[in-house]
């Protein structure tokens, strides 16, 4: 069979046209780039440290620790000869009368002409006796008898100190300290106020009467305050020392009789 003339040009053409669909239809080759060398991932820097706060009884305000306010313990009393520095000679002068001296000692200063009413002994009431009372000035001498003749044993220097009374002798009172000192001192130097002393151990004050109460102050040995109210049936009184007001265990201080009311 012949074909005609022009057959082999439109073959060529269609062959032509078919490469070119297929390249058309295959595109350009793409290549794809290469990814980005990854960098090592480095952990975050760690957060400073905050100081940690405790939460609980820690954290809570401590109670406050009232320290002794002054001297609690007698002194012995300098030697005169001790107290007054020695003189040099001095020339002799015409002899006069000497003159009565002085009294300077703090119980003979006391010793008024009239007798002072003692403030727990109203006037006909019966003596009780034994008794609490407290020291009136910061200057007390306890002497070894009744009366200004007897020498001075000690020499106390704390006001409202407590001490107990256990004999009586005209104006003079046998008395004994927190520590078992005993002597004489003279009624003019003793008041009635009622106070305490803390001993031996530190004493907790609790806004009341309760072992589970909360605490107001710590008081250490040797504090001194005021007793504002005991009941005869309780074991707890009401004090204050300073600006500290609360309750105190009976044994936890020297000053109160056993099972003693004390009123406000």
């Amino acid at each position: 069979m012949r074909f005609p003339a022009r057959v082999p040009f439109m073959l060529a053409w269609l062959l032509a046209a078919g490469s070119g669909a297929a390249w058309a239809q295959t595109g350009t080759l793409q290549v794809p780039a290469k990814p980005p060398r990854e960098q090592p991932i480095k952990p975050p820097a760690a957060a400073p440290r905050e100081p940690v706060h405790k939460v609980g009884p820690a954290s809570t305000p401590k109670t406050p620790v009232v320290p002794p306010h002054g001297p609690t313990h007698p002194h012995k009393p300098v030697p005169a000869a001790a107290a007054v520095p020695a003189k040099p000679p001095q020339p002799a002068l015409p002899v006069t009368p000497p003159a009565k001296p002085a009294e300077t000692d703090a119980d003979t200063k006391a010793a008024q002409p009239e007798k002072l009413p003692d403030p727990e002994k109203p006037d006909g009431a019966p003596s009780k006796l034994p008794r609490f009372v407290s020291l009136r000035s910061d200057d007390v001498n306890m002497r070894a008898g009744p009366g200004t003749r007897y020498r001075i044993d000690w020499v106390y220097k704390r006001r409202d100190l407590p001490v107990e009374i256990e004999r009586e002798f005209d104006v003079w009172r046998w008395v004994r300290d927190a520590d078992g000192i005993q002597g004489w001192v003279h009624q003019a130097t003793l008041m009635g106020r009622r106070s305490f002393i803390v001993q031996k151990a530190d004493a907790t004050l609790r806004s009341d009467a309760s072992d589970t109460a909360s605490a107001v102050a710590i008081l250490k040995p040797g504090v001194i305050g005021r007793i504002r109210s005991c009941a005869a049936s309780s074991d707890w009184c009401n004090v204050q020392t300073g600006s500290y007001r609360g309750f105190l265990r009976r044994e936890q201080f020297w000053g109160v009789l056993p099972g003693e009311a004390i009123v406000p």
